[in-house]
């Protein structure tokens, strides 16, 4: 089997998601229809109209540069007619110059417009780019739950870039081409109105036809490329993510059947886009030639009847043909931009998501002492799968409270409740006696720090990552902060000591190095909140000691919440809770619960055959609560 893909839902007692790795979305699938290809317009329009000067410069070189094109077939006209008939050799000098004039003068200008436009273009794109990054930082945990990453990055990425594509090539001759359309019409209809009119009405009816055929199914055929697209990079980051383990498990078969099943589905999805975008080009192109061949015959029947000159045919099949090219760019270009409007409802759907809800406007900045209550709470990741149910707890502050049971019983999810992550179904979370939906979440979490089981570490130098927790600390306070966590020692032994660059997730250093590290990071941050999920069990007994000496320092004067299976991390604290299947079953300390001789006496003596089932929903009422 190739390696799990991403689940629809995944509940972090399960893969515990502190810092969720996927989120809903509502996302469209692959083949997906168009909600708003019109407001997606629209809303790219609202970020080019902040750049009105260069725009205007812009357009004001567009509309010289359809004049100059124009008058190269007005002054061939005049070169046939008043030149070359009466055999005037000097005068067809003058206006060949004139017509080299013009077209160098056209093309200059032309390039000119187009440097201003892709500046125009990558400025507009920044802006995109940077509003859906913001976006994405506004997020809740929960969107990025059932989210693949790989997809999210190629919204950022693939989709920006398939906009910037299009408004950096097209946008500047779209405008050119709608000016050059008006004013051929215009010089056309000056010629011969009858003519003109049936030259405008083929070209116009072919080119109507041809998209209202093609237009639908290019749509479909690019938002269902984009969308494998999307897939297929989510299929690569989960697997060099997790390179490891596909590695130690012998998956890489497995991980390239899955990679070329993807793989082809994009092939696929490709080549149905490119073969209806292609269409467009010769259909468009193949209409305009009919067309031109009949404006050559009737012109031609008109020169020989007298009602035309020779020069006004071959003006007007210039300026027809100056109608129609536009036309057939637009229809070379189209699946292009259907594939940028695709890209663009993508980008805006993660704009348009509902952001992490806060307190109201004005609520008080916080200053906790670090009392914890939690009355009744209830909550689940699903509709109808509650987590936990009716929890109750108090903690005095700078006390710490023990979370212990099986894995999925709800450990996690207490910590995702305080931190805000989520919020509660129904019951309240006091801090200080104030619920915490009414309080600014930056505040809140400014003053709560979080050291995980796999603590994540990012590309920089060590310094920076220690200064994570609190941007503004003087070099010295890292010094500080590295002693106390017991990191100081093996820092100073690194090649660069505190400029010692880490690689992607710290995997330059060893587990223990890099949990001592973000023990660093939790005193330079000074909670008043701490939590500990797991810190110490992926290292050895040795570098257990120093994580435990460092936790205790860290722990001193805080109210701390410690997910741990180890007896040597919880038998000290305050309060030890036994969760199971979403309830607390048993609270007291060490030596009550002992005393008690219940679930947690059973867990930690390894008398397992007394502990009652873990896999049972309530909890035994004689020994819900630890009163020795």
């Amino acid at each position: 089997m190739p390696p799990p893909s991403r689940p629809a839902a995944q509940k972090p007692d399960a893969a515990p998601p502190i810092f969720g790795r996927h989120g809903p979305g509502h996302g469209m699938g692959p083949g997906g229809r168009a909600k708003d290809a019109r407001g997606a317009v629209r809303r790219l329009w609202g970020y080019l109209r902040g750049q009105q000067a260069p725009l205007i410069i812009a357009s004001l070189l567009a509309i010289v540069t359809t004049c100059l094109g124009l008058l190269g077939p007005f002054l061939m006209t005049r070169a046939i007619d008043r030149c070359i008939v009466p055999r005037d050799l000097s005068a067809l000098s003058r206006t060949m110059l004139m017509m080299l004039a013009a077209y160098v003068a056209g093309s200059a200008l032309t390039w000119v417009q187009g440097l201003i436009m892709a500046g125009v273009a990558q400025r507009t794109i920044q802006a995109v780019r940077a509003d859906l990054f913001a976006a994405m930082q506004r997020l809740p945990l929960r969107y990025f739950d059932t989210k693949s990453h790989g997809d999210l990055m190629s919204r950022l990425t693939n989709d920006v870039e398939a906009i910037s594509r299009v408004m950096t090539d097209s946008v500047t001759g779209l405008v050119a081409g709608v000016l050059g359309m008006v004013g051929a019409a215009a010089m056309m209809l000056s010629i011969n109105a009858m003519l003109a009119l049936a030259t405008m009405l083929t070209v116009i009816g072919s080119t109507l036809v041809t998209t209202r055929w093609l237009g639908s199914r290019i749509g479909k055929a690019m938002r269902a490329q984009q969308g494998s697209l999307g897939a297929l990079n989510g299929i690569i980051e989960e697997t060099l993510g997790g390179q490891k383990a596909v590695i130690a498990y012998r998956r890489q078969s497995a991980a390239l059947e899955e990679f070329d099943a993807r793989n082809a589905e994009l092939r696929k999805a490709a080549i149905g886009a490119q073969m209806y975008a292609g269409y467009m080009g010769p259909f468009m192109n193949g209409s305009n030639n009919i067309c031109m061949a009949v404006v050559a015959g009737l012109g031609g029947m008109l020169a020989l009847r007298g009602a035309a000159t020779v020069g006004a045919i071959a003006g007007f099949i210039s300026y027809a043909r100056y109608f129609g090219r536009p036309l057939a760019e637009i229809g070379n270009l189209y699946g292009g931009i259907q594939g940028a409007l695709a890209a663009a409802e993508r980008v805006f759907e993660v704009m348009d998501e509902r952001p992490e809800e806060d307190a109201a406007p004005g609520a008080e900045p916080p200053v906790l002492r670090g009392e914890v209550t939690l009355e009744d709470v209830c909550f689940g990741y699903e509709p109808d799968a509650p987590v936990l149910k009716e929890v109750s707890l108090h903690a005095e502050p700078g006390e710490t409270v023990a979370l212990i049971g099986p894995t999925g019983a709800g450990k996690t999810t207490v910590i995702n409740l305080l931190t805000r992550f989520y919020d509660v179904d129904t019951g309240r979370i006091l801090i200080d006696g104030r619920d915490i939906r009414e309080l600014p979440k930056a505040e809140l979490r400014r003053q709560v720090a979080l050291v995980l089981q796999d603590p994540y570490l990012f590309a920089g130098d060590v310094r920076e990552n220690i200064r994570y927790g609190r941007l503004d600390a003087t070099d010295d306070e890292v010094v500080r902060a590295a002693e106390a966590a017991n990191a100081h020692g093996f820092i100073e032994r690194l090649p660069h000591g505190y400029e010692t660059h880490l690689s992607e997730r710290g995997s330059n250093l060893s587990q223990g190095q890099r949990q001592l590290i973000s023990i660093a990071r939790a005193i330079l941050a000074d909670p008043r909140l701490l939590i500990l999920d797991e810190a110490t069990s992926s290292v050895d007994t040795r570098t257990e000691q120093h994580i435990q000496q460092a936790m205790a320092r860290l722990m001193e004067g805080r109210t701390s919440f410690v997910i741990a299976h180890r007896l040597s991390t919880i038998r000290k604290a305050d309060q030890i809770l036994y969760i199971r299947a979403g309830r607390i079953c048993e609270r007291g300390n060490h030596a009550q619960l002992m005393a008690l001789r219940g679930e947690y006496w059973a867990l930690t003596t390894g008398n397992a055959g007394e502990a009652v089932d873990e896999e049972r929903d309530a909890c035994p009422p004689q020994i819900a609560t630890a009163t020795a």
